[in-house]
C-alpha cells in the first residue's frame, strides 16, 4: 500500500489528534498519534518512580519499553495503558519527558520507521512537519487560542469542579515548554499550511486539510 505522507503539527488540545485520524480515514491510509508515543514513554519514567527532568532515566525509558498503538489503544510492553496515559500525571509530566533529546531521537526513528513500513499516511505531533518528514506531501500546523483549546477540553470532559481558567494557563504553560525547548521545539514548519480552528468545526478542519493536499498536487492512484 502507498499514500500521501501527511505531517499534521500543533499545539496541545489543537484537535490534531482528532483531524488526523478523520483525514486517515477519508484517504483509507493509516494513522499514527506520536503525542500517545511521548505519553507513553512518560508513563513509563513514572510507573517505574522516575523522575521526568530526569534526563537519563527518560531516554534509558524510551528505549527499553515496546510501544503499540493499534485500533484506537496503546500498549507499553503488553500492558493496555490507553486510559492511563491520558491521566492528569502523565499530562503534568509529558511536556519535560519529551523534552530530552535522547527521548525525541528515540521516538523519531520509530516514527520513520514506521511510516518507511506503511509506505504513506498521516502523523501528528509537534515536529513532524519540521524534523520528522521534513519531504511530507502536506504539512499542517493547527492552531487556536488557548481559551478556545481549554473550552475545547471542557466539552471533552465536562465536571462540576473543571476550572476554565486553570485550565487555560496550563494549556498556556505547555505551549511555553514546548515551544522554548531546544531540542524539536514546537514550530510550523517553513512551508506549513496554517489552519486556526477557533471558528472551524472538525468537519471544516478535515475538508480543508485534504483540499489543501488536492492544492499540493496529490491525486489518489486509480
Amino acid at each position: 500500500m502507498s499514500g500521501p505522507v501527511i505531517a499534521i503539527d500543533g499545539p496541545a488540545g489543537s484537535g490534531k489528534s482528532t483531524i488526523a485520524r478523520m483525514v486517515a480515514a477519508r484517504l483509507d491510509v493509516p494513522h499514527l498519534d506520536t503525542g500517545a508515543m511521548y505519553r507513553s514513554v512518560t508513563w513509563a519514567v513514572l510507573d517505574g518512580g522516575g523522575d521526568p527532568t530526569d534526563a537519563d532515566a527518560a531516554g534509558a525509558a524510551a528505549q527499553a519499553i515496546t510501544i503499540v498503538i493499534e485500533d484506537g489503544r496503546v500498549t507499553v510492553d503488553g500492558r493496555d495503558v490507553t486510559s492511563e496515559i491520558r491521566g492528569p500525571e502523565v499530562t503534568a509530566a509529558v511536556s519535560a519527558v519529551s523534552s530530552h533529546p535522547a527521548v525525541r531521537s528515540e521516538m523519531v526513528r520509530h516514527q520513520r520507521d514506521w511510516i518507511a513500513r506503511a509506505g504513506g499516511g498521516v502523523l501528528d505531533g509537534r515536529d513532524i512537519g519540521t524534523v520528522v518528514l521534513p519531504d511530507a506531501d502536506l504539512k499542517a500546523y493547527l492552531t487556536a487560542t488557548p481559551r478556545t483549546r481549554a473550552r475545547r477540553r471542557f466539552a471533552e470532559t465536562p465536571d462540576s469542579e473543571f476550572d476554565l481558567d486553570a485550565v487555560e494557563a496550563d494549556i498556556a504553560r505547555r505551549d511555553e515548554l514546548d515551544s522554548s525547548r531546544e531540542h524539536s521545539p514546537l514550530r510550523p514548519a517553513d512551508d506549513a499550511v496554517m489552519i486556526w480552528t477557533d471558528d472551524l468545526g472538525i468537519d471544516e478542519v478535515v475538508d480543508r486539510v485534504l483540499a489543501e493536499l488536492r492544492a499540493a498536487g496529490y491525486r489518489p492512484s486509480s
